[in-house]
This record gives structure tokens, C-alpha cells and sequence, in this order.
């Protein structure tokens, strides 16, 4: 049985082995010279997995990017509503005399953007690094209640 369709490519999964399903890449067979900086790249951005929960005073983002400096992580605002995560993860130096068994870190730059709605203060937006996850708190601004005159009925 296979959980991944045969026109995802010739690799097949069994549910029964855990170590079998891989993260399916949608550029790996993608024509381009540079396939391999291609694909280093695009295994970072799968990587860099983040949650977004919006609570009533602010938008929360949470992204695992385990093994990364604060120091190698970017947090910037882009046309007043924009927020976009960058980084690289380096390559690990290699010796001539290890044998590898398996890759499955991945290593090269990531981006993440999202557009944030209109009550966001972009002017506010603070970020933390602790134990690998990066959190990023952008307060959002008050909802103004509509002011409601009662207006009487005569008759």
C-alpha cells in the first residue's frame, strides 16, 4: 500500500515504516542548471515551520528553527504589512574521513512572509529567540467600538 501517489514520483511509503515517509519536494525534479542549490534551498524553507494564532490583543508567530542563532535569523517589516523571516542554516563542515549514513538536516537560506490585516501595529512588533523556536509578537490596534445613539419614537 502506498500513501504517496505513484505520480508524486517512484518512491513509495509503506504506513507500517515511520522512517519511509519522506517530505515530498515539489522542485526535485525541476529543470534548472543549479538543481542542487535549488533543492538545499528549498529543503530550508520546507523547514522553517511556522504557526500564526491570532489572540484578542495581538498576532503571535512561532517558528521552529532549531540549530539557528538569533544572530543568524532576519525579522523585518516590508510596505507597512508585510512580515518576513529570513536565515541560513550553514552546512556542516565535513571530513574527508566521516561516513555519512544518512542527511536528513537541511541546511541553505529560508524565507518566510506573510501580509498582515490593517489592524496590525507594525510599528510594535517585537521578537524573541529561546530554544530554538522564534517568537514574534505584533500587537494589534484597539477595535473602536461604533458609537450608538438611540433614537426615540414618537407616535
Amino acid at each position: 500500500m502506498s500513501i504517496v501517489p505513484s505520480f508524486f514520483g517512484s518512491r513509495r511509503s509503506s504506513i507500517f515504516d515511520p522512517f519511509s515517509l519522506d517530505v515530498w519536494d515539489p522542485f526535485r525534479d525541476f529543470p534548472l542548471s543549479s538543481s542542487s542549490d535549488v533543492s538545499r534551498e528549498t529543503s530550508a524553507l520546507v523547514n522553517a515551520r511556522v504557526d500564526w494564532k491570532e489572540t484578542p490583543e495581538a498576532h503571535v508567530f512561532k517558528a521552529d528553527l532549531p540549530g539557528i542563532k538569533k544572530e543568524e535569523v532576519k525579522v523585518e517589516v516590508e510596505d507597512g504589512n508585510i512580515l518576513q523571516i529570513t536565515g541560513e542554516r550553514n552546512v556542516e563542515k565535513e571530513d574527508k574521513n566521516d561516513k555519512w549514513h544518512r542527511v536528513e538536516r537541511s541546511s541553505g537560506k529560508f524565507t518566510r512572509r506573510f501580509r498582515l490585516p490593517e489592524n496590525a501595529k507594525m510599528d510594535h512588533v517585537k521578537a524573541a529567540m529561546e530554544n530554538g523556536v522564534l517568537t514574534i509578537t505584533v500587537p494589534k490596534e484597539e477595535v473602536k467600538k461604533p458609537d450608538v445613539k438611540s433614537i426615540e419614537i414618537s407616535g
